[in-house]
């Protein structure tokens, strides 16, 4: 069954390369095995990512025992809904992508906050 983003459309994809999601199928899909809530598409950031990984999340360094390549700035990827939180109020949240932000982020964040940290794809 297809799932909404936060405009309630249908939930386009975040990143295939990197590949990205929870279930790695590179949209921000969740369900209830999904306790980090992977919802929110982000654009990477050289801020986010020493953000993340000062708080304990290293998203930088490449783990090829998980297929995980590392991330740099620009790469698009689902990041857990409370660490973009975390980011939001410390003042270093990066750009999200809204059409792939799935709609449960709704819950947690406003959507004007979430408009005003849209991507423009000509940033």
């Amino acid at each position: 069954m297809a799932q909404n983003n936060i405009f309630g459309t249908e939930l386009e994809s975040c990143s295939l390369s990197p590949i990205t999601g929870f279930f790695r199928n590179g949209c921000c899909e969740t369900d209830e095995t999904d306790f980090g809530k992977h919802t929110i598409c982000v654009v990477m950031t050289d801020d986010f990512l020493k953000f993340s990984m000062q708080v304990g999340n290293d998203l930088s360094t490449p783990r090829p025992e998980f297929a995980f390549p590392g991330l740099k700035e620009g790469d698009r990827w689902c990041v857990c809904l409370g660490r973009w939180i975390e980011a939001l109020r410390a003042g270093r949240a990066p750009k999200i992508v809204p059409e792939a932000c799935h709609e449960d982020v709704l819950e947690h964040v406003p959507m004007q906050i979430l408009i005003d940290y849209a991507w423009n794809k000509t940033e």
